[in-house]
Parts: C-alpha cells; structure tokens; sequence
C-alpha cells in the first residue's frame, strides 16, 4: 500500500499473473502522476492562502488586539465583553496558519523519509492544532452563528468530529506501527481539516465558472451554498477513497479512471485557487 503522492506497484491477482500485464505500468504510473500533480496544486494553494490569513490578521492582532479583528473579513470578528469568543476566534485564525501551511509539508514522502523526526513531531502538533481549532470553531458556530443558518451550523460541526475521528485513528495506527493504515488516514485528516480552504476555492470556482448560479448574493444562501458546505468535506474524501480503491486494485481501467477524476480535481483546485487569490484574498491584502 502507498501513499497518495507514490505509485503503486502492479498488483498479482489470483492465477499469478501481474494484472493487466499490457497496461498495468503506465496506469500506475498516470494514477501516482495525477496524485503528485494534484499535491502540488492544493499546496501552491493552500500556502497562498496560508500567506494572505497571515498577512491580514497578524497585523491586525498585534497591533489592537482583540478589537483589530473588527475590521477583517471575519463576520463578527471582534465582539466586545465576549472574551471566550474573541479568545477562540483568534486562536482559530492563528492555528490555521499552523494546519493549513503545515499540512502539506506532512504529507511530503521526501520530508518524511529525509526527516522522521520532523516529520514525527510536526503530526502531532497538526493533528493536536486540528482538534483544538475545530472545537475553538465549534464554539464560534454556536454562539456567533454563521451564513446558511442551521444547514451551516450542522455542516461544521460534522467537520469537527470527523477532524476528530480522523486524527484519533491516525493516532492509533501510528502507535501500533500499522504505517499504511496511518497515511491513509492522515491523508483523509488533512482533506477534513482543509475544508474551510476547500469551501472557499470551490466557491470562487463556481463563481467564475457560472457567474454564481444557486446563490443570493445580498443574504449569502442558496441551494449551491448548501451544497458546498457539505461538499468541502465530502467530495475530497470521496475523490481520496476512489483513488485508494484505485491503488489497491488490479484492474487498469479503475486506475485510469482515478486519474481522471484527480486530474479533473487538479483543474478545479487550480482554478479555483486562482479565483479566489485575485477575487478574495489579494484585494484584501
């Protein structure tokens, strides 16, 4: 078993023959090439990204503290005499710096076999920083509320537990030296604890491609809005299992197909990476 951004290997099925004898190289290989380039588009994204909340709320927070959050992008940034909120909401955007640029440096196979130790010690802080900011989000949601109403609430709570469920079970398999099982979860922890960056390239994706169809842009609702909070989990995951599945199988045409599909994903990630830097995060700045 491999790792999203290796290849696997040409599996032997059931008579001992290597599966797909005529095809079964260059599907593995287009399977593990999709993945690395998939890789490199989600972290030139994510570290953009990663640029502008710094670039943004740092400043602000150093220098007003609490009441510099009042004028950022964040609704209801600063409330004033709710010191637990203002404390979780800046502890929110400052770990997202640490999970969102940190991410992609653990899921690199060269940074993890060159420095385990590095490697070791920067899972553990991630997958700590992402329990603690999705509970530190959890509070915000419920006492602050957010856009889309309950639909929303319910939404992002469903990310935080499933960043909770991810990171304990990558835990565990990382304890009993079961490495495979680890990676693999490790990688479904990193696609939950993206989705607030998932959310905001998928969105800006949608506005460039069909002018923003299925949202109102006065109340911030839809149906499209909707869909996506609950895509911003669901379709990473389901784009990972299928290229899982892909990995452990020995049929080419599923591998082909995986590759595809991840293919597909690097061109929304793109896209949507570019629309959202030059539309959202770049004029801010």
């Amino acid at each position: 078993m491999t790792t999203l951004f290796e290849p696997s290997p040409a599996m032997p099925s059931s008579n001992g023959q290597l599966a797909s004898r005529q095809y079964g190289r260059w599907p593995d290989r287009l399977l593990g090439f999709s993945g690395i380039l998939w890789f490199l588009a989600a972290a030139a994204g994510q570290w953009i990204f990663v640029y502008y909340v710094a670039a943004s709320y740092l400043p602000a927070l150093a220098q007003n503290g609490f009441p510099g959050l009042a004028d950022t992008a964040l609704p209801k940034g600063y409330v004033a005499g709710d010191l637990i909120g203002n404390l979780a909401i800046a502890f929110h955007v400052l770990i997202a710096i640490v999970i969102i640029g940190g991410g992609p440096l653990q899921l690199t196979p060269q940074i993890r076999s060159r420095f385990p130790a590095f490697h070791r010690y920067l899972g553990r802080a991630y997958m700590l920083t992402a329990a603690m900011t999705s509970a530190a989000g959890l509070h915000l949601v419920w006492t602050r509320g957010v856009p889309g109403g309950m639909v929303g609430h319910i939404a992002i709570s469903l990310d935080a537990v499933l960043i909770w469920i991810c990171a304990a079970i990558a835990i565990r398999f990382a304890v009993t030296r079961q490495i495979d099982r680890h990676r693999r979860w490790a990688m479904r922890l990193f696609m939950v604890a993206s989705a607030v960056w998932f959310f905001r390239i998928g969105l800006m994706f949608w506005f460039m491609t069909t002018g923003g169809v299925g949202i109102d842009p006065e109340t911030f609702e839809g149906p499209f809005l909707t869909f996506m909070y609950f895509a911003q989990m669901a379709i990473p995951l389901l784009v990972l299992q299928f290229y899982f599945q892909a990995q452990d199988s020995t049929g080419a045409g599923l591998k082909i197909t995986a590759a595809l599909v991840v293919l597909a994903a690097t061109g929304v990630t793109v896209l949507g990476s570019f629309a959202a830097t030059m539309g959202m995060w770049l004029p801010r700045l």
